[in-house]
């Protein structure tokens, strides 16, 4: 008997659910007050009052644009400075006090003045030099509180680069520029630490992200949980292909791969170990399906916002271009899952072991509804900041339908607390990338990177998606997708259009693999989060979900040559017949990867099953039969071969 066939008494499959700061303070009320109930009494009402301003802002109208940015990015960094001490590890100090005290400061010469030091705009005086300089300290010093060392001094690289370009070599020389002129650009204009990064971050990401706090707290993740265990558990493969699903939607909320892996991973891969998976598989296959959830529509962490943004498409618009080629990712990693579960003879969970997915829906189904009204609400016209705002009193009212779920007044602003805290990471790396979009447009690199990156690929345009795809890994390793993202956009994207690829796969493109660079060691987060929980090798661990991963890394190729799987151009014949294809060497592509599908591939069914893929992925007619073909071939040669290939011996689950 397979360790799947044993007797299972109980799936616990509960998302465990953190208690914010309101509710620790409320719980212990009656024990005395110490310096450290009262930082975080200080921090609880900073939080639910910067949460509360920006619900009211997107319900009620926004301040004006420099304005409501400032207001934005200082109330973050106040609270960055607080929660967040300046060595980790380490208690609030006198440190952390100096900054607090410099960002009041600071924020009071910024919203006081911030009609003069808008007016100024290409004629900055003193002040704005000193308080602009300032800014820049504390969104550089707050990023490497949050992001790390290595995005802040990225930063601050741009920084120097716009007054030392003359002595850069080649491409990257320019004239220089002055230091008022700088300051001008980053500070008292909205084309610098101000610019769209923030201006999405300060009126939807937050948003969404207090949205997704609510839809936790009102038991959407349990939910989503029991949904997949239900309905996936009992299948070939089930536990894992339970994580992969249970994952993705619980990350669709969260817009972290690393946060949501450490959510849903604490239960998730100790199951998968138990059913007889390795640890370094448990832990690659929720690090696959945790950080692919920032590709599935619709809501796709926040990155996606900043390219509607970009490219001045609707919201909603982007999502549904961007559905097929996540499902496809999903679907190879279900794929691999299901040949190497057949490889090792690993059987499902029992049905009575598991939720039933009928009652679940029935039972818990309400708490998706947000979710569904949000696209609803913008399929019809709303704007995202206002469908964020009616689904966060929608999903409030709707979790009163049981007592279970009910949000009381303490649970509200835990979320609100929850999501503000869980927005602070991507506040501070959205105005470094603020900095960095204005370093770019202030010097001009980003037209001349991009000349220098065409004239190095020789007008090749596969070599050329191949080195950006390299770049944006590497500068995407250790930061949070947006980060990277608004990086590649500035100075890949450019020279991916002008080599003729579609503008939407040339966004997408650079955006999937600054998600994917969370997979990739040697700064593999997701990966490393997961293999922690595992007690797995780390680096073997990324390596292994690189493999069960492997379809992202391709997707971004497929969708240029095949821009119809992100909806652009052709027709519905056309359009049916690339998802088609995708799909049929998605499956193939699954099983040459585990090398195996009858039974186990020899040497030449499998080259044959990895040139089918490949075909099939090349537009055409012809090229689809090809495929196909092949496929046929190697089915019919393996349902021909003896019998007794097929009882292959288990492997050793030690590996």
């Amino acid at each position: 008997m397979t360790k799947a066939a044993e007797p299972i008494q109980k799936v616990n499959t509960k998302v465990e659910e953190k208690l914010s700061n309101a509710e620790k303070l409320w719980n212990t009320r009656k024990e005395k007050w110490n310096k450290k109930r009262i930082l975080m009494l200080v921090i609880s009402l900073l939080a639910i009052g910067m949460g509360v301003f920006h619900i009211y802002t997107a319900g009620f109208g926004v301040l004006p644009s420099w304005q409501q940015r400032a207001v934005h990015v200082l109330w973050a960094l106040l609270l960055i400075f607080l929660i967040f001490p300046f060595r980790k590890g380490k208690s609030f100090g006198y440190i952390d006090i100096l900054f607090v005290g410099i960002t009041i400061v600071t924020g009071w010469y910024m919203l006081a003045g911030a009609e003069g030091i808008q007016a100024r705009q290409g004629n900055v005086n003193d002040l704005d030099m000193v308080y602009g300089t300032l800014l820049l300290v504390l969104v550089l010093e707050a990023t490497r509180r949050t992001n790390g060392l290595l995005m802040a001094l990225i930063g601050l690289f741009f920084i120097v680069y716009i007054f030392f370009g003359r002595y850069f070599p080649g491409i990257l020389a320019h004239p220089g520029a002055r230091y008022g002129k700088m300051i001008d650009q980053m500070f008292n204009s909205t084309l610098g630490v101000f610019s769209a990064p923030i201006y999405v971050s300060s009126t939807i990401l937050i948003l969404f992200v207090i949205f997704g706090a609510f839809l936790m707290k009102s038991g959407g993740g349990q939910f989503f949980t029991n949904f997949a265990f239900g309905a996936l558990g009992n299948k070939t493969g089930g536990p894992a292909l339970s994580a992969v699903g249970s994952s993705a939607l619980v990350s669709t909320i969260t817009g972290n791969g690393a946060a949501n892996a450490a959510i849903t991973g604490s239960f998730t891969i100790p199951l998968m170990k138990k059913m007889g998976y390795s640890k370094k598989f448990s832990a690659a296959v929720e690090a696959v399906a945790s950080q692919g959830g920032q590709i599935m529509p619709p809501i796709m962490g926040a990155s996606v916002f900043i390219m509607a943004e970009a490219l001045g498409v609707p919201y909603i618009k982007l999502a549904l271009y961007a559905l097929i080629p996540a499902v496809i990712y999903f679907l190879i990693a279900g794929f691999i899952i299901f040949f190497h579960s057949k490889k090792l003879e690993l059987e499902g969970l029992p049905k009575e072991a598991l939720p039933n997915p009928w009652k679940v829906l029935l039972k818990q189904g309400y708490l998706f509804l947000p979710i569904v009204i949000i696209i609803g609400l913008m399929v019809i016209g709303y704007s995202p900041m206002k469908a964020g705002f009616y689904a966060i009193f929608i999903t409030v009212i709707l979790s009163w339908i049981r007592k279970a779920t009910r949000m009381g007044i303490l649970r509200v602003l835990g979320a609100i607390e929850d999501g503000v805290r869980g927005a602070l990471t991507v506040v501070a790396a959205c105005a470094t990338a603020g900095i960095i979009t204005g370093a770019v447009s202030l010097t001009g690199l980003g037209l001349n990177f991009s000349r220098f990156m065409i004239d190095v690929a020789g007008g090749q345009t596969f070599l050329l998606l191949v080195m950006i795809a390299v770049s944006s890994i590497i500068l995407g390793m250790g930061m949070p997708t947006v980060s990277a993202y608004v990086i590649l956009a500035v100075l890949g994207v450019p020279a991916l259009v002008a080599a003729g690829v579609n503008l939407i796969a040339a966004h997408m493109f650079v955006f999937y693999y600054g998600v994917l660079s969370g997979l990739t060691p040697p700064v593999a987060i997701t990966a490393y989060t997961t293999a922690g929980i595992a007690g797995s090798n780390p680096n073997a661990t990324a390596l292994y979900a690189m493999r069960i991963g492997a379809g992202g890394f391709l997707l971004p190729f497929i969708f240029v040559y095949n821009p119809e799987l992100l909806l652009q151009g052709g027709n519905a014949t056309t359009i049916a017949l690339a998802v088609v294809s995708a799909l049929i060497s998605s499956y193939l592509f699954a099983a040459a990867v585990e090398n195996y599908l009858i039974y186990r591939l020899n040497i030449v069914q499998r080259v044959l099953m990895f040139g089918a893929a490949a075909v099939l992925i090349v537009p055409g007619f012809m090229t689809d039969l090809i495929g196909l073909a092949a496929f046929v071939g190697v089915y019919m040669w393996q349902k021909k071969a003896a019998p007794e290939k097929t009882g292959l011996v288990q492997e050793s689950n030690a590996q």
